[in-house]
Parts: structure tokens; sequence; C-alpha cells
């Protein structure tokens, strides 16, 4: 196309005078005209660099073809604005990849139907002191940003689209601070909207992002934003992503068909969301992460996950908020972990949930109020010790089971009502907890409320009807009753029923319990029968930010081991909840300060010396490298055999982190999985999920827990093979990036070594974990007394030397569970035996004696 000419109507000094002139170019006619003047450019192509500093009014032809008028010089900027000028219907092309096509530095001018289309550094840009409207203009522009708004500029854009951009479609950054209305913004590599730095701002009004090839809207760095009436959809990365102190509000806004999280913030940012949907994501709904990081969302929608990952996630002191939400259709609805992680929920829908609707773990605390569960294999679950929080008014109604409390965990119930459970209402195993208070069970296929391994929890004028095998079921003492009633009749000892039937003023119901109340590995009610891919109750839910955590009670997993030498509450192994596959961050120490801690551990004197020795032959191997000398190979993955509650998950963290101040690995994180965590159901599925526990790993070690379920014996057609040789591949391609433990029971571990030719080539060495012996349960006692300033009155060590050796060692003895769980009854009884004293001193407060053992009556 030819260059034309410039038609200049110049305004004249007077109102009746005006005069015009032709110029044969831009740049002439730009030199001729002033504040006022209008320049209507002929169709063309002009390869000139415009400089707007007057507020003329440039445009294209009148009743021309849009766009006909093109600005394309060879390099730089085609067309610069410093004044408030109008600048209508031109196509601007710029080839310069250091430079914007349209840069804004001052004034306030109107930019409309302006199309953009360049390979340049930015399409639009705006710096300084500016404030543009720009209306209806397109930019394209592969190479670089399509929107920039930086060095605190501004302005409004109004129905505008980004078409394509190289890197991200809008850049704010610098204190710039724009405001978008119905702007399209799509087919981006990078973020769709990124907002970053202190001071940088954006509100986007009825804006569209999609088909983006990285993140939706990103705001960092101490920014802010808001959008309204917002859509984020079809992105290959995260839909919204928050980090480092950023601010941002989302109101009536769509964020759907992501597959990754919908909503991810860290590091102390805050989110505000209302009356928005969140829908059709591959990973979390909302991912909360760290200390002071905070999520806030009112009237919102949660639902139609296509992953397998709970919908919420909130995890390493992040604390959330929601209120009138709906959360639906997803796998798990509400995961909180980790201490100091909060979650409050009130008058919320959770409903057609896979697994967990309600996840609390590793010290973390929810409370729900007025809330309603529903269609959930398990409606709220609270893992472990220092877990917590309430249910207050809640309903939870067509679940496996209702309500489960395991492994130290206390919550308080108050007003809950549990219905149609297929297994039990209520159940506690493992040292849970809790305290139930007007409670009701109606419609159980199970138990209403079923409490075993001697849990000391409290119930306070609870109610079951119609429970299939009973109102109450507590299998050993433990559970403290009050004035709580059943329609049922009494069945045998250990069991409240009757509808006049009262549960003793004070006091542990009598009795051992019987058939069906020793907890086996199924879960409550003992069936482990469920729907096809609904798991059959705690016991086959998967574990991690994609799913839950162990089995329960009765199982060899059943209840956390006390860390050897250390007080109750100490968590062994990854960052969440019972090997939950979140990554626990190495404390970065010397070597020598982590040795010194594996040696405060109880016992486990050849387990210290195991590892000491291949900590030397690392260290010296690093220091013959050093001196230019060959150093022997070593192979740094183990086998480590033994019964549970012996150490094996607080070793390999400790181990990971010597590997780390040695330089052998770059993290020396622990990643604990299982088999839930590394076996899909489908063809295909397991190698992605093993590759994905590895990745997670890199740069620490992966913990294998019960690796031998991995190759059960009647395998057949079983999944865990794949996983077997997926990471056997793995091992070998990437043998320097991590360090792979397997654990597990000795026989079985000794057949999981031989299922793989590769599997037992892989590993340097088995490490055994002996149970403890007396001496050192009595030893742990010692220590958490000391912690919690109790001390052992005269004759109780003896007494409990003599008790440890006399408890059955069998499958489900559990090592420092076991330890920790006698200390817990012991603190228990010592409470019932001062409680009657009319006053107590110091040494009654403190003083643990021979009495207040497990089994022993009461004075």
């Amino acid at each position: 196309m030819a260059q034309g000419t410039v038609q200049v109507t110049h305004g004249g000094s007077s109102r009746w005078r005006r005069r015009s002139g032709e110029y044969p170019t831009l740049s002439a006619a730009l030199a001729a005209a002033g504040d006022g003047d209008v320049l209507c450019i002929a169709a063309g192509t002009y390869r000139e660099n415009l400089v707007l500093r007057h507020a003329v009014t440039l445009r294209g032809p009148e009743g021309g073809v849009p766009g006909s008028v093109r600005i394309a010089p060879a390099d730089g900027v085609a067309l610069t604005v410093h004044a408030s000028a109008v600048v209508q219907d031109l196509h601007l092309e710029g080839q310069d990849r250091a430079a914007p096509a349209l840069l804004v530095e001052d004034g306030a001018p109107e930019l409309s139907d302006l199309r953009v289309s360049t390979r340049s550094a930015a399409g639009i840009e705006v710096r300084g002191a500016a404030r543009p409207v720009v209306r209806r203009c397109t930019v394209d522009n592969p190479a670089g940003v399509g929107i920039a708004v930086l060095d605190g500029g501004g302005g409004v854009f109004e129905e505008c689209e980004v078409v394509a951009a190289g890197q991200a479609g809008v850049s704010v950054r610098g204190g710039g601070h724009p405001r978008l209305e119905r702007c399209r913004i799509h087919h981006s590599t990078g973020a769709g909207i990124a907002v970053t730095g202190e001071g940088s701002g954006l509100e986007a009004l009825g804006c569209e992002v999609y088909e983006v090839r990285g993140t939706g809207v990103q705001v960092t760095s101490r920014a802010a934003a808001r959008l309204t009436d917002c859509s984020v959809h079809r992105t290959s990365g995260d839909g919204v992503t928050l980090d480092s102190d950023a601010v941002l509000a989302l109101a009536d806004c769509d964020i759907h068909d992501v597959p990754e999280n919908a909503v991810d913030l860290r590091s102390r940012s805050v989110l505000t969301l209302s009356r928005t949907s969140v829908r059709r994501f591959g990973r979390n709904g909302l991912s909360v992460w760290d200390p002071g990081t905070r999520v806030d969302a009112e009237a919102c929608e949660i639902h139609d996950s296509t992953g397998d990952y709970p919908a919420v996630w909130v995890s390493d002191g992040a604390t959330a908020s929601l209120a009138s939400c709906r959360v639906r259709d997803v796998p798990d609805a509400l995961f909180v972990l980790d201490r100091g992680s909060r979650v409050d929920v009130l008058d919320s829908d959770l409903s057609q949930v896979a697994r967990t609707a309600v996840s609390v773990s590793d010290g973390a605390v929810a409370r729900l109020e007025d809330c309603r569960i529903r269609e959930a294999a398990t409606g709220a679950w609270f893992r472990d010790h220092g877990s917590g929080g309430a249910l207050v008014g809640c309903s939870v109604d067509s679940v496996q089971t209702g309500v489960i409390v395991t492994k130290g965990a206390d919550p308080e119930l108050e007003r809950c009502v549990v219905g149609s459970a297929v297994e039990a209402g209520f159940y506690v195993s493992a040292g849970g907890r809790g305290s139930f208070t007007e409670c009701r069970v109606t419609g159980s296929d199970g138990f209403g409320f079923h409490i075993i391994d001697g849990c000391a929890s409290t119930l306070s004028h609870c109610r079951t009807e119609r429970c299939a095998r009973g109102g109450y079921e507590f299998a050993e003492e433990g559970p403290l009753a009050r004035d709580c009633t059943s329609d049922e009749a009494p069945r045998r000892p250990g069991v409240l029923g009757g509808a006049a039937s009262t549960a003793p003023a004070a006091g542990p119901v009598p009795g051992p319990g019987g058939p069906g109340g020793t907890g086996g590995t199924g879960g409550p009610g003992g069936t482990g029968v469920a729907g096809p891919g609904v798991p059959s109750g705690p016991g086959a839910a998967p574990r991690g930010p994609a799913a839950a955590v162990p089995a329960l009670a009765g199982a060899r997993t059943a209840a956390e081991a006390v860390v050897p030498g250390q007080g109750p509450g100490v968590r062994t192994g990854a960052a969440s909840g019972g090997g939950s596959g979140q990554a626990a961050e190495a404390g970065g120490r010397r070597s020598q300060e982590v040795l010194g801690q594996l040696d405060a551990l109880v016992g486990l004197e050849s387990v210290k010396r195991e590892v000491r020795a291949l900590t030397d032959m690392i260290e010296v191997g690093r220091r013959r490298r050093e001196a230019g000398l060959k150093a022997a190979s070593v192979r740094r993955h183990l086998v480590f055999t033994g019964s549970p509650g012996t150490g094996k998950t607080t070793v390999a963290r400790l181990y990971g982190e010597i590997l780390a101040s040695l330089g052998v690995l770059e993290r020396g994180h622990l990643v604990e999985v299982s088999r839930v965590d590394l076996v899909g159901e489908h063809i295909g599925s397991t190698a992605i999920r093993t590759q994905e526990a590895f990745e997670r790993a890199r740069g620490g070690v992966l913990f294998i827990d019960e690796a031998y379920a991995l190759a059960p014996e009647d395998s057949g057609r079983d999944f865990g093979r794949e996983a077997i040789d997926t990471l056997v591949k793995l091992m070998e391609d990437h043998r320097d990036a991590v360090v792979v433990i397997v654990a597990g029971y000795t026989a079985e571990m000794e057949r999981f070594l031989t299922v793989n030719p590769g599997v037992a080539s892989r590993f340097s060495r088995t490490i055994t974990f002996g149970d403890y012996g007396p001496e050192d349960l009595l030893r742990i006692v010692e220590q958490q007394a000391e912690e919690h300033e109790y001390r052992l009155g005269g004759g109780t060590a003896e007494a409990l030397l003599k008790y440890f050796a006399e408890l059955p060692k069998g499958p489900a003895f559990g090592n420092g569970r076991t330890a920790r769980q006698t200390f817990e009854s012991m603190v228990e009884r010592h409470a019932g035996r001062v409680a009657q004293l009319t006053e107590a001193g110091t040494d009654e407060l403190t003083l643990l004696f021979p009495e207040d053992l497990p089994g022993t009556g009461l004075p």
C-alpha cells in the first residue's frame, strides 16, 4: 500500500477562522499542527516514527476501511504520545524487540479503534504520568507483552482485546495501576494478567482471560488487584496465583477449566472471594500455604473437580474462612494440616465427596458451625496429635462414617447429628480423644458411637437411634459417658443401650467390649465395603494433597509412633499428615548436630551404628575426592525393617538432613508415601503418580512406608508392580537426585526385595529396627513426664518396667506409641484420683504412682 497524504485542519485563533493544508508525510503534518488541530490520514503505509507532543486529533480517513492506515517504521516506537491527543482508527506495526509499538508517556490521550499488530517488546506501553483512555483496541504481539503499564502509569482500557502475546497479556509493575473494563485477554504465553511490585495495582471489571499458556491471573510482591464479574478459564497452569504479600479480591467471578490449582496463594498473601465460582479444576480449587496467608470466601461455589486432589487445601500455618459456601462433586472437600493452620467454616454445604469431606491433621485446627455434610465416604476426620477444632450444630448424612478421631486428635463436637451412616456414626481409635456433647446418631448400619483402643473420649447427653449394630460400642476402658441414651436394648458389656438406659454419671463405661469392638483393619464396623471407586472408610482413604491419610486402628499403621527421645506431639516424617507426600524442609543443620539428635533417641543402638557407618563412608569419600583420590561409590538407598513405632520415619528424616549437610543431597527434605500415593486405578496412572512422588522428593528422601504392599502375594493384575518397575528406572536414571528408603515388616520386606530383579541391587543395606525393651519404653515415659511437668513417684518406675515386660508383643504392639498411650492413661487416672482431694499441693499435682497405671484399681 503506497503512502498517501495527510490533510491537516488547523484551528485558528478566532472561532470563525479555520484553514487546511496537505502534507506528504505525517512528520511534516505533525510539525505544522498545534493543539486542537485534526490530522486526517489518507489510506496507505507510513514508514515513520510518530511523536505526538500536542493535543491533536490523529485519525484515518472518514468512511475509509478500518485499519487502512498503517504506521510501520523499520525500527523503534511506531507511535509515541506525550500529550492529551485523540488517536483513532490506525493500524500500528512495530518490529523492535527492545521497544513498544505504541508508547504513552504523558497526558490523558483518547485512543480508540486501534489495531496493534507487532513483534515488539510490548504492544501498548503506558508509563509515568500518562492516564490514557483506550477503547476498542486490539493487540497482537506474539513476541512480547500485550499491554504493559509501569512506572506509575495508569489509565482505563475499555473493550480492548489482546489476541496474542509472547509474554504476559497484560503486565503491571513499578507502581502502575490501570483499570480494565470488558476486556478480553487470550492466547498469551505467560500469565494472562500479571501484577507485581509494591504500589502496583489493577482493577478489572467484566473481563475474560482464557487460552493462556501459563497462569491466568498472577499477583505478586506486594501488588494488589480487584477483579469483578471476570472469567478465567482454559489455562495451562494455575487459574489465579498470589505470592509474597499480594492482595486480591475476586467478586462475582468464574474460574473454570483449569488443569492445575484454580487459585493458589502463599507467602502472606491475602485473598477475598465473594459470590465466585471455582469449577472443573485439576488440582486444588483453593490452595493456601504459609503463615500469614489468608483466604476469606463468602457465598462461593467450588465444584466438579477433574483431578484427584482436595478442593480446599490449607497448610503450613495458613488460614481460611468460608461462609455460606458450597463444595460439591470433589474427591476430598477440605484438607487443613500443619500446626498453625486454621479453617473456619460457617453455614456451608459439603456434598458429593468421594472420600473425606473435612480432614484435619498435623496439629491444624478446623471449626465448622451450622454446616451440612452429605454423600461422603467420611464426614470429618481429625487425624493426629494436636489436631482439633470443633463441629458445632453440624449435620452429617449419607456417609460411610460420620466423624473419625484418631492418633491423639482432640476435637470438640456439639449438637451434631449423623444420619444414615453405612458404618459408624462416630468412630474413635488409636489414641484419639474428643468430647461429644448433645450429639446424635440415627439410622446407622453400624454402631452409633464406636470407641476402641481405650480412647479417652467424653460423651455427654448424646443419643443414638436405629443403629443396626448397637448404639454404643466401647471396646475397652477409656471413654466417659454421662446421661447418654439409646433406643437399643443392651446387648453386651461395654455397649450402652435401651431407651431408658443411661451411662453412669461419671467414670468409664465398664466392660471389655465384644466381637467387632477390636477395630479391625477395615475401619469402623469392620466391613470395608463400599461402592466402586469409593474407599470403604478410613482404612481405604488415600493420602497426601491428592487424597486422605492412612489406615485406622488395628491396622499396623494405625497410630503414629512417638518420636523416641522426644515428647508427644512430635511428628515422625513428612510435613503433612500421615505420609501426605508434602515435603518437610530440612533445617540446614551441620551433620554433627543432626547426628547428635540421632544419638539422643531412645534405644536404636544398632540403627545408630549403621547410620554412622554409612555417614562416615560418605564423608571420607567426599574428602578423598577433594584430595584427588578415588572414592568408592556408596549406594545410599536403604531398607528399613521392623515393627511400627520404632522410629523408622524419624531416622529417615534425620538421614536426609545428614546427607544434605554433607552436600550429597540438595535439600534433604522427606517425602513420605505409601501404596495409595503411588498406585492408580487405571492403566498408565500408576507410572504418573510414581513419577510425581519422585519429583516431589527430588533433592531429598523418598520414604515408602509398607513398601511390600506394592507387591501383594496374590497380586494378579495389580498395578503395584508397575510402581516398582517405574521406581527402579527412576532410581537408575536419577541416581544422585533422590535417596529412596523402603520400610515395612521384616519378613514382608524380604519378599518385596525379590519381586523385581533390579530392586535388591538398588539398595545398599538393610537396617533393622528392633522392638523397644521395657527399659526403653520406661525412658520414653520418663521423657514425656518431664516435658509435661510430671514426676514418677516411688515404685512407679519399677511398676512400669513390670507392666511393659508383661504386655503382649503381638503384631499390633505399638512400641513408642504404646509408651505414649501408657503415659496419657496414667495422667488421666492421676486426674481422676487427685480431683477427689479437697486440697492438692505440688506433689499431689505432679507425682504419678503405680496405681495410676492402666489396669490397676483407683484407691
